[in-house]
């Protein structure tokens, strides 16, 4: 079958990679793609804002199957856009993708299915966030309600912090995604980002995985798109996933449900393993990046059939087989992210980083001009290893990363650090 993946990003390079393998597979298109992805799939120069473009090249090249990578196109309702024309799709309705597209969204579905999360109030003006605001203690954590490109979420460790993000967001440095404002308690504990597909009514768990969201070692510095991640998550435990099925993941599929508005597609829940167990910080109806890179390297089960039969409604006889080996990701970023850098800086190098044992390098900000490949965002790069262990892994990563000459770039030296600890003193 004719298969049609929509994105650019190092996601959908993992996404084409593990799909190219699929014996499912007729001929792999990606929209707009990038210069790591053209080599698994044919690019091509769509603006997937525009709805009828995709499905007129669908109908044009008998695409059978659209796969939608990132949350802007869900939000925007192209799933819905698909169904209606008649094409089948993997990702969520408009309605459903409202559980990343609006954090007060998820924040009131979780109160009203008794959901684990952390504490909150929701805000349409400066003055009540405010007033809120000034009755709670800090550390407290202030994000725009809407889609802000990861940019829209500040852990203030101060009330001024927490004043200064409301005031960020009321006066439109995140456009609309800040009309609304929802601030949450802090919650202490360690991160894990969580994964389950589903039909509108069986889920199905995938493997675990961790994130490091940081710019800086020991992270520190602004937030990111996401700087590394490894796979499989040492603190999620065959306990702690049952929880999260049980407490967040089912009650949510459920809820969802019972709306009138199943949500078909990946449920992405970052999560905070708290001392009471684990609590939802938000949902995301997408894969995540870099996360999606560890886990593809990790998968043993045919993706393509996988997603076939979410959009089938047969998720329930699906099953899913993963290597034993851990994976980890290292993010190679241009100098500058996440604030403000340049484009069009060569990158050489990555056919000797590829030819390490073990490791993948999936492009997340490139084009390719000629033989030359040029980085063309913040983050650039996804340097990812499979290997026995998270600490051999980490090894076979950064040893592609030193052979990849790109002098406008860098990247965290401690990915998986957390995890490596424990694989030491194991």
């Amino acid at each position: 079958m004719n298969v049609l993946l929509i994105g650019a990003g190092g996601r959908e390079h993992a996404l084409a990679w593990s799909l190219s393998a699929s014996p499912l597979l007729g001929k792999l298109y990606c929209a707009p793609g990038n210069g790591g992805i053209a080599q698994v799939a044919e690019c091509v120069d769509l603006d997937v804002v525009r709805h009828t473009d995709i499905i007129d090249f669908c109908r044009a090249s008998s695409i059978d199957f659209v796969v939608i990578g990132p949350e802007a196109p869900l939000v925007a309702g192209l799933a819905d856009d698909l169904g209606k024309a008649g094409i089948k799709h993997f990702g969520p309705s408009r309605a459903a993708a409202q559980l990343e597209g609006s954090k007060g969204f998820t924040k009131d579905l979780c109160r009203e299915l008794s959901i684990p999360t952390a504490a909150y109030g929701r805000f349409a003006d400066r003055a009540s966030a405010l007033a809120y605001l000034s009755r709670q203690p800090v550390p407290i954590v202030v994000k725009a309600d809407g889609l802000a490109a990861g940019k829209g979420v500040v852990v203030a460790m101060t009330r001024e912090e927490a004043e200064s993000a409301v005031d960020a967001c009321f006066s439109g440095a995140f456009g609309d995604a800040g009309s609304e404002v929802v601030i949450e308690e802090f919650l202490e504990g360690e991160e894990a980002s969580f994964f389950a597909l589903s039909d509108g009514t069986a889920a199905l768990a995938l493997a675990t995985a961790q994130d490091h969201k940081r710019v800086g070692d020991g992270d520190t510095g602004p937030n990111t798109g996401g700087m590394g991640a490894y796979s499989p998550a040492p603190i999620m435990t065959p306990d702690l996933v049952e929880r999260a099925m049980a407490e967040i993941i089912r009650p949510t599929i459920a809820g969802m449900a019972r709306r009138g508005m199943p949500f078909k597609g990946v449920l992405y829940a970052g999560l905070m393993i708290t001392s009471d167990g684990p609590k939802l910080i938000e949902y995301n109806a997408r894969f995540g990046d870099p996360e999606t890179q560890v886990l593809m390297v990790r998968l043993k089960s045919d993706l393509l059939a996988a997603l076939l039969a979410v959009a089938d409604g047969v998720l329930a006889s699906m099953d899913l087989r993963w290597h034993d080996d851990a994976a980890l990701t290292v993010v190679m970023a241009t100098n500058g992210y996440p604030g403000s850098y340049r484009r069009g800086s060569e990158i050489r190098g990555l056919a000797r980083a590829g030819e390490v044992e073990g490791v993948e390098v999936f492009h997340a900000g490139t084009r390719r001009d000629g033989d030359r490949i040029l980085a063309d965002g913040g983050r650039v790069l996804a340097v990812t290893a499979r290997a026995p262990t998270i600490s051999e892994a980490q090894a076979r990563a950064y040893r592609a990363v030193d052979l990849i000459e790109w002098p406008e770039g860098f990247c965290r030296r401690d990915i998986g650090w957390r995890a490596v600890a424990k694989d030491q003193i194991a």
